[in-house]
């Protein structure tokens, strides 16, 4: 899986576009947001667009 957050890939080209994905993860975040009492919880979440690559 590559992770980018650019429009295009160097040196590859988008084959299909599969349609939008979201969902949580631990590092190269779009957003993140405290939760709990006193921010003691992290909730991370990202979303964009799943593509095949040639």
């Amino acid at each position: 899986m590559i992770l980018t957050t650019t429009p295009t890939i160097e040196g590859r080209a988008i084959l299909e576009y599969r349609g939008f994905v979201f969902g949580e993860v631990i590092s190269d975040v779009n957003y993140y947001e405290a939760l709990g009492e006193n921010n003691g919880m992290l909730m991370v979440t990202a979303s964009g667009t799943a593509v095949k690559l040639v």
